[in-house]
């Protein structure tokens, strides 16, 4: 590998000699600040030329990065969308491959500068203070992200009316657009329930708008070997929530809707009143734009959900958006969806495995 290093009085001098010499593609291998006399201002770029060996990096975001590769075209975006950060991260390569691999994932420059600030990494640290401050960085990260399971065992509510049905049954709603995804995650929920911590399961669908969806959950419904009933309005759904007696755990499915028809998301509400102790879930997919995203979620707001579950985190090129929705609308994360496969592609939230998904993508 054929390491260049170039020098300036500023981070864009520098940059600008190596697109210059070496073109957009090139590698910055290393950056420091002069100190010796009469340099105090300046700046030096070590750079490889595109096309050299230099697949080193390390996959684990968690772990000690022994490479701070980032191209020059990245590190001119990040000049142009950084304010001015930049020079200060310059000298922290550590710190500035984290903010490099945030704000190439998608997470707000807003956001990424609130995790830096919190760890003390914009105070003018030296450098050998600064894996100590990269993992205070992480931990801030991690500290945002909070994990809830719905279906963890839990004592009922005080002032219930009971007429829901068994005191200790968990009765989840899944709320979300059309198209986000929830009848295949219902179905995903229901098999790993079944199977993995021996859950009588029971479906119920409040769908009335969508053909075939019903029809839908019957199939899945009957491969399982469980009951799937409808409900057309609040007195069917407690009838059906009635017919389900004995069972640990009661699903129900929504019809799709836009975030922006109040008036479906306002007959839902109605339905899924407070005295049936339903918790309702939203589900957000990570496929769709960051505003689309926060408008459902703001939206779809007087049902109160309990937690996100963001789908199709396998369709995204970028995930930040997860961490910038929950620093918009703190809620609980649930699970994450991964493909279509039912029951494999779905996982319970982790915050270790939310971290690798903002950061491991490039």
């Amino acid at each position: 590998m054929r390491v260049k290093k170039y020098r300036a009085n500023t981070i864009k001098e520098a940059i600008g000699r190596v697109r210059k010499v070496l073109g957009p593609e090139a590698m910055i291998i290393s950056t420091r600040k002069l100190r010796g006399r009469g340099e105090d201002n300046g700046f030096e770029i070590a750079a490889a030329q595109p096309g050299d060996d230099i697949s080193n990096k390390d996959s684990n975001p968690l772990g000690e990065v022994k490479s701070e590769l980032m191209s020059i075209k990245e590190m001119i975006y990040l000049l142009n969308h950084s304010d001015g950060i930049m020079e200060r991260l310059m000298m922290n390569p550590g710190i500035l491959n984290l903010y490099a691999r945030l704000i190439r994932n998608g997470v707000n420059d807003h956001y990424a500068r609130i995790f830096l600030e919190r760890a003390g990494a914009l105070k003018g640290h030296p450098p050998n203070h600064m894996d100590n401050i990269r993992r205070k960085a992480i931990r801030e990260i991690m500290q945002t992200i909070e994990v809830r399971d719905p279906f963890e065992a839990r004592l009922p509510q005080p002032g219930m009316s009971g007429q829901a049905g068994d005191k200790n049954r968990i009765i989840a709603a899944f709320i979300g657009t059309t198209g986000v995804g929830k009848t295949t995650t219902i179905a995903k929920l229901a098999a790993q329930l079944m199977l993995k911590t021996r859950k009588k399961v029971g479906i119920i669908s409040i769908d009335n708008y969508r053909i075939g969806a019903m029809e839908q959950l019957k199939t899945y419904a009957n491969i399982l070997g469980i009951p799937c009933f409808p409900a057309f309005n609040r007195k069917d759904l407690v009838f059906a929530l009635k017919r389900m007696g004995g069972r640990d755990v009661v699903l129900i499915d929504t019809a799709g809707q836009s975030q922006y028809d109040t008036s479906r998301i306002e007959e839902l509400r109605k339905i899924i009143t407070a005295d049936l102790d339903i918790s309702c879930h939203l589900l957000l997919s990570v496929a769709t734009t960051e505003s689309e995203m926060n408008k459902a979620a703001i939206n779809f707001g007087p049902l109160n959900c309990h937690s996100y579950i963001f789908t199709k985190a396998d369709e995204a090129e970028r995930c930040g958006s997860i961490i910038n929705q929950i620093m918009k609308l703190r809620l609980p994360i649930s699970y994450i969806t991964t493909g279509q496969n039912v029951p494999e592609d779905i996982e319970k939230a982790n915050r270790e495995k939310i971290l690798n998904l903002l950061l491991s993508r490039n």
